[in-house]
């Protein structure tokens, strides 16, 4: 799964994308629901690991298989 198939779903999940402020491979994200937020790599077309996606959802306050159905 790429960054943007995961950005796609927390998008749907109601998550909002901090706008950032210079360069990088990394994007911040927000839940408004749970004030919590966390990181996402954004390697372009590359996968990222299934861990890494797993950890992003977790911190971010989702059940796993919520993330999936979206």
């Amino acid at each position: 799964m790429n960054y943007r198939q995961v950005a796609r779903k927390l998008k749907a999940l109601g998550c909002e994308e901090i706008p950032r402020r210079r360069g990088g491979s990394h994007r911040k994200w927000r839940n408004p629901a749970t004030g919590r937020s966390t990181v996402v790599p954004d390697w372009g077309s590359q996968d990222l690991k299934n861990g890494t996606v797993r950890a992003v959802v977790r911190q971010l306050g989702f059940e796993w298989s919520r993330f999936e159905g979206a």
